[in-house]
């Protein structure tokens, strides 16, 4: 019957996607999950030795730390620090090189325990994995013999922490001539500017370049993967420039180099990022760099140089760059993008290829939870707007269905006058469609059109963190996580935990059932096919997408099964207007038209 082989052709690529997607997807990132949050790493720099007068100077490197240690003992280690304290960071900065690399986000935490710790975003040298920022300047001559690196004894003026409204200021006289001095402020949310200052007191003129970077010492837990981008990222000239660390993994590969007016660039993880950014309205140079240190360890480098100052006997030169660290947090993003005019500021999310649907869906899902209070329920709320936005097509396509059904008796009488003469049985089939005005591939749609749908919610949940830890109602408490119940402890009734060993698709939650349950009635609207290969094929799709939902987020699980259901409810009426007799037991039959008929 061709309207089943369609079907069942659009059933059976649905399945190789979404098996597709598990194998090569779904499965990587959540063993990566499970090494969650040990991330963040970094690199260090070394001082430069200073270019020929009147060329522009590479910036620093990155060198190996040395013995590794508890981030604790390395921050004892590194001497006195200024205090960060905001609503929203925690942290501390080190006097000695005046380097951004101790920050902790207070409203996130490792688990759904509120008391589990924080998440640490910026690391020290000589941790396991160190990551921080850092600004400066490069000098082009000899005048400018001293420049501040990571041994520079910075003085802090006051000692104050460093708050919104309360900014600190370091200074340093290099011995040389130079005085440099540095003021650092932070907002309410995530963004620091700093403020670099250098004043000649010496007899000759000093071209120096200003400088910041992003810096990481070893690749973290999380691994890249076609959902989700990790690594370098930024906008240059209003394009995306991103570079994965894989990029860099040769020796000897060469740096990925930019130039733009505006912008920003920095080293991103699926929730969190270090980005600085350059005055919006000057040139710059960026680079993404990569290198293997001594101690064989890799170390990634996200910076920028803009144009040089030229600072004449007792003139100065001011610079005031901005560094991003924290979570991407939507809205924080786009206010920032608006309110500072950082450009495309938007693009730290990895929205993916398809951003034209994902961005929509999670603007939509924004609003409902702001309305609601809830994204579970949000994620209802959107699928009845996805139905009521498909709700024609798939009107069209059920109607098709129905007509299908209607004349199967009639397409089964064909098959068997004309079994041996398959041209002739396809005419007769197509004389059928037409004179019952049938379109055997409109019912393949409502199955087809969701998929785009299913990928975009699913990249929604997986990188935004505004799904992180968001709980519904019940035993979900995380719907970007799967369903924590399982079968195999009866759902929690027996007192005992899944042994690690266990495959995550084995251990089957309650909402991965009640979607099976509810594919499982939808298969039953559709007649079942003739053919015992095609019938046992269509009775254990359900079982199978039970065992394949089972390591899908619990959002996702979610919104299928009201998908599910919802599109029961609607087939069901159609069916029932159209005349075709529903009926789960006996699966469909056709209603006896009556003699007016």
């Amino acid at each position: 019957m061709t309207g089943n082989k369609n079907l069942i052709l659009a059933i059976g690529l649905s399945a190789l996607v979404l098996f597709a997607w598990q194998y090569f997807i779904a499965t990587p990132q959540m063993k990566a999950e499970k090494a969650h949050q040990a991330v963040l790493t970094a690199q260090e720099k070394k001082q430069p030795a200073l270019a020929a007068p009147g060329s522009a100077p590479t910036l620093p490197g990155v060198t190996a730390a040395g013995a590794r240690m508890t981030r604790e003992a390395a921050l004892k280690a590194g001497g006195m620090r200024v205090a960060i304290d905001t609503p929203m960071l925690d942290g501390s900065i080190q006097l000695k090189g005046a380097k951004l690399d101790d920050l902790r986000l207070k409203k996130y935490r490792a688990t759904v325990d509120p008391k589990s710790p924080e998440i640490v975003l910026l690391a020290p040298k000589s941790t396991e994995y160190p990551y921080y920022a850092q600004f400066g300047w490069v000098g082009a001559n000899a005048a400018a013999s001293a420049m501040p690196n990571d041994n520079t004894p910075w003085q802090q003026q006051g000692d104050n922490a460093l708050s919104p409204g309360h900014p600190v200021t370091l200074t340093w006289d290099n011995g040389h001539g130079f005085v440099f001095s540095r003021t650092i402020s932070v907002d309410a949310q995530y963004l620091f500017t700093v403020t670099d200052n250098v004043v000649n007191n010496g007899a000759a003129a000093a071209t120096l370049y200003p400088f910041a970077f992003v810096a990481r010492e070893g690749v973290p837990p999380e691994v890249s993967s076609y959902v989700l981008h990790l690594g370098f990222v930024g906008v240059a000239d209003g394009s995306e420039i991103d570079g994965k660390y894989a990029d860099f993994k040769e020796p000897g590969t060469p740096d990925k180099t930019f130039s733009s007016t505006g912008g920003w660039l920095g080293i991103t993880d699926k929730y969190w990022m270090a980005a600085v950014i350059p005055p919006q309205g000057e040139a710059y140079n960026g680079t993404y760099r990569g290198s293997r240190l001594n101690n064989g360890t890799e170390a990634y480098q996200a910076n920028y140089r803009l144009n040089p100052r030229t600072i004449g006997p007792g003139a100065s030169a001011a610079v005031t760059h901005r560094l991003f660290a924290g979570a991407k947090v939507v809205d924080i993003l786009n206010g920032y993008e608006k309110q500072q005019g950082i450009s495309q500021f938007h693009k730290a999310v990895d929205w993916g290829w398809f951003w034209f649907i994902t961005q929509p869906l999670f603007w939509l899902l924004n609003i409902f939870y702001k309305f609601i209070g809830n994204f579970g329920i949000a994620i209802l709320m959107l699928t009845v707007v996805v139905k009521l936005l498909f709700f024609p097509l798939a009107n069209t396509s059920f109607r098709s269905m129905s007509k299908m059904k209607k004349v199967q008796p009639e397409m089964e009488r064909i098959k068997k006058a004309h079994g041996d003469d398959p041209q002739r049985q396809q005419q007769a089939m197509m004389e059928l469609y037409k004179r019952e005005k049938v379109n055997p591939v409109a019912g393949c749609l409502p199955v087809l059109i969701q998929i785009p749908v299913f990928f975009s919610l699913y990249k929604v949940l997986y990188v935004t963190i505004e799904m992180r830890h968001a709980p519904f109602y019940g035993w979900v408490h995380d719907l970007s996580a799967p369903d924590p119940t399982s079968i195999l402890n009866l759902f929690g009734l027996l007192p005992y935990h899944i042994p690690a060993f266990i495959p995550a698709y084995l251990s089957i939650g309650i909402w991965p059932i009640l979607m099976g349950i509810t594919q499982w009635v939808q298969t039953k609207l559709n007649p079942a096919p003739t053919d015992p290969i095609q019938a046992k094929m269509f009775a254990f799709m359900p079982v199978i997408f039970t065992f394949m939902f089972a390591t899908f987020p619990a959002g996702l699980v979610i919104y299928y099964t009201w998908n599910n259901l919802l599109t029961v409810l609607q087939q069901y009426f159609i069916m029932r207007r159209e005349g075709v007799e529903v009926d789960l037991i006996s699966n469909i039959r056709r209603k006896p038209k009556k003699p007016a008929e």
